[in-house]
């Protein structure tokens, strides 16, 4: 057995709140090393890097990562600007991860697969704590390795576990066939990069990642005759996605969903309203999509937003106690309940909150929200900033979690490049600060609402 006061902490996730999990242990004197899936950090903010988000920069940025950054001489970008996921990768998350103090502690093309203690399984109890954690990773070219960890902070977010069609919470017959043969695309495609154009699509999902789909295909649509969309929803009403219009706090979000509700009355956009998916027959490069009231669409292709779940199959030998219906940490799943809270309501919370009979091992950023669709950017920075403070002793600092945030916290826009600097003026006159959401909507199940929410 080795002793845990010489071992890393384990970041399991290289995006903005891995990134900035380091960061805080650097200032913390703890020794970070992460492990990034991807080819490189922010692997996934790349897969939607085409999206401009609704917060500005001063809000998409964490303290200690500036603090980093800014000993090297870098510059922050204009604090009134709404940057695109592009930008979020290429003007912070690269600086950040080349800094000397982070470039030889992140290492990319290495999947954890498990999370476990050394010389333990689930059922051992006696000196569990003071056992290091062991963690097999995966590495591109197929070899394997093992690490030591004193600690373990999984930021690895849920995108890539995506929820299925069904309402039920099941994919339906024929799904997987679609989905292989590349007609049921991933999350956020990019419409406007082709294979769309003078197509049939079908979007799914009541949510802005939903919105943001509809408005550009409509775009594709102007530009390309013989272009059809259409926007499937379970609710009977698409009020939800068209928000507050002209009151909303947040004016980008506002005129999001005032053009999806013009596109829709047009015309542009044909609005199928209590649609529940129940099967979908493959049939060469077309699809024929069935809700269970009988009605069927024929497409081309399909974009689900139905939003996202944790992948939990790798702390499956670690002592977790997890809210039975959002899968966030216990204390925290009231919280962030999205039939009583919106992003805004969701008060500030930090280790004591996120911390797991697994002693050390603490769930964070996205992740740590299981399939609730409430999760702000600025919120899992408060998150590891506590955790980094509960790691390092001083628990005086962990429980001081401080975050106001509005509750119209959203995360991305379809607003054009022309609308993009007023609606960051205006967005920045609001009394309170205006974080971003990364991660994306999920569909809940056990009672809440099915519908995806902010992306």
């Amino acid at each position: 057995m080795t002793s845990q006061e010489s071992l890393p902490v384990a970041v399991i996730g290289a995006g903005p709140v891995g990134l900035a999990a380091a960061a805080n242990l650097l200032e913390r004197g703890l020794e970070p090393l992460v492990f990034e899936a991807g080819p490189a950090v922010g692997a996934t903010i790349r897969q939607w890097g085409h999206v401009r988000v609704f917060s500005t920069w001063k809000y998409n940025l964490d303290p200690a990562s500036v603090r980093l950054l800014e000993r090297h001489g870098w510059e922050a970008p204009r604090p009134t600007a709404l940057p695109y996921g592009s930008q979020i990768v290429s003007e912070y998350l690269e600086p950040l991860a080349a800094t000397p103090e982070l470039k030889d502690r992140i290492r990319t093309g290495s999947r954890v697969v498990a999370v476990t203690r050394q010389g333990m399984d689930k059922g051992r109890s006696q000196g569990r704590d003071s056992a290091p954690f062991l963690l097999r990773i995966g590495h591109d070219g197929g070899q394997v390795t093992e690490v030591l960890a004193r600690a373990v902070i999984d930021t690895s977010g849920t995108w890539s576990s995506p929820a299925p069609l069904g309402s039920s919470g099941l994919a339906v017959p024929g799904e997987a066939e679609a989905r292989a043969a590349g007609l049921v695309t991933g999350p956020l495609p990019d419409v406007s990069a082709g294979g769309f154009a003078g197509r049939r699509t079908l979007v799914i999902g009541s949510g802005h990642s939903a919105a943001n789909m509809v408005l550009d295909l409509a775009r594709v649509a102007r530009a390309n005759p013989g272009t059809e969309v259409l926007w499937a929803i379970r609710a009977a009403t698409p009020a939800r996605a068209y928000g507050g219009g002209d009151a909303d706090q947040l004016p980008a979000r506002g005129q999001l969903g005032a053009r999806l509700r013009t596109a829709v009355e047009s015309g542009a956009v044909r609005l199928l309203t209590s649609f529940h998916t129940a099967s979908i027959d493959v049939r060469g490069d077309a699809l024929t999509v069935h809700a269970a009231d009988g009605r069927s669409v024929s497409v081309d292709r399909v974009i689900p937003a139905t939003g996202f779940r944790p992948d939990l199959a790798m702390l499956s030998e670690l002592l977790l106690d997890l809210d039975p219906a959002v899968e966030a940490p216990k204390a925290l799943g009231p919280l962030i309940d999205p039939d009583f809270h919106s992003c805004g309501t969701v008060p500030a919370h930090g280790a004591r909150i996120l911390e797991q009979p697994e002693k050390d091992f603490y769930l964070a950023g996205m992740k740590s929200y299981g399939r609730a669709p409430t999760f702000l950017m600025a919120t899992g920075y408060e998150q590891v900033r506590s955790i980094a403070a509960a790691l390092a002793g001083d628990t005086a600092a962990a429980d001081a979690v401080e975050l106001e945030l509005p509750e119209t916290g959203v995360c991305s826009t379809s607003v054009p490049d022309d609308a993009g600097d007023a609606a960051a003026d205006a967005c920045c006159s609001a009394p309170m600060p205006v974080p971003v959401t990364i991660g994306f909507a999920t569909g809940l199940q056990h009672g809440r609402s099915s519908e995806p929410a902010d992306v």
